[in-house]
């Protein structure tokens, strides 16, 4: 059957401020979604607290709406007891790189099969325009109002250094590039991470005119497998590079349960137990 986007729309409709880039980032996700033949039942999103943590309300899939900062680990528990689905897990930049920035380089390590879209606007805009951890230094906040003194995080030399399989920028303000993005993340078999640079139009600290100047596509001849060329571009301050800066293969969380569970009831060679015999063994 051919689905429409409207097959991935909860039907609630969104509370964002009018203008905001999360419109974009939730199209984007049902285009994906729509492309790729999800079927709404095999999916899961999960979102953490923030403008972001809407989401999950407005995705016609099963959802949670989790806790502050928790997301991920809430997303990884979910892949855990249900292989079969798609996880998608959507925060921002204070709920991932702020309290829940601990858990990244933990689902990475693990490499969990799952979708991270982490959503940057460098201000908290749901509790009125705070300081963020990627505030640019000297920004006059709410709790700031003499600027910013904190260096902001720089994520994608982070997300490199802990080792994510997939990561790749983008932004509302190139959804043809975001659409196939997206895609291309919740393919990969492991741990993707989009950081999506998003404006807000409440408190501006990116707007869709600053992204338009300092945004450019990878070169063209980008190898996404060379992670010390990708930590070069990721340092580019003058150009915030888009696109896939690094993807690769390596086992998943899913494939090494799996491998301790077939060591674990193999005691013997040509003695195989299944798992309820070995927990009987317990008994």
């Amino acid at each position: 059957m051919k689905r429409t986007l409207q097959d991935y729309s909860s039907g609630i409709k969104p509370v964002w401020c009018p203008g905001c880039g999360d419109y974009g980032v939730l199209r984007g996700l049902q285009q994906a979604m729509m492309e790729l033949e999800i079927v709404p039942e095999d999916a899961i999103t999960i979102s953490g607290i923030g403008c972001s943590g809407r989401f999950s309300h407005y995705m016609n899939t099963y959802n949670l709406h989790g806790t502050h900062g928790r997301a991920v680990p809430t997303a990884l528990g979910a892949k855990a007891a249900r292989p079969d689905l798609n996880v998608v897990c959507v925060g921002g930049d204070g709920d991932g790189l702020g309290i829940g920035g601990g858990h990244i380089a933990h689902a990475a390590r693990k490499n969990v099969d799952m979708t991270y879209i982490l959503i940057d606007n460098r201000i908290y805009g749901l509790t009125k325009g705070q300081t963020s951890p990627t505030t640019p230094l000297e920004r006059k906040t709410k709790t700031a109002p003499y600027g910013s003194y904190e260096e902001p995080l720089n994520a994608i030399p982070m997300f490199l250094t802990y080792g994510v399989s997939f990561i790749a920028r983008t932004s509302p303000v190139m959804m043809g590039q975001m659409t196939e993005i997206l895609k291309q993340a919740i393919s990969h078999k492991g741990f993707s991470l989009v950081y999506v640079m998003s404006p807000c139009v409440t408190f501006p600290v990116v707007t869709y005119k600053s992204l338009k100047d300092i945004l450019s596509p990878l070169p063209e001849d980008y190898d996404p497998t060379n992670r010390m060329k990708a930590l070069e571009l990721a340092y580019s301050e003058e150009t915030l590079y888009t696109g896939v800066f690094y993807n690769v293969d390596k086992p998943t969380l899913e494939d090494n349960l799996q491998n301790l569970v077939r060591k674990a009831c193999t005691r013997k060679k040509g003695e195989h137990f299944t798992v309820e015999q070995m927990l009987q063994s317990y008994a």
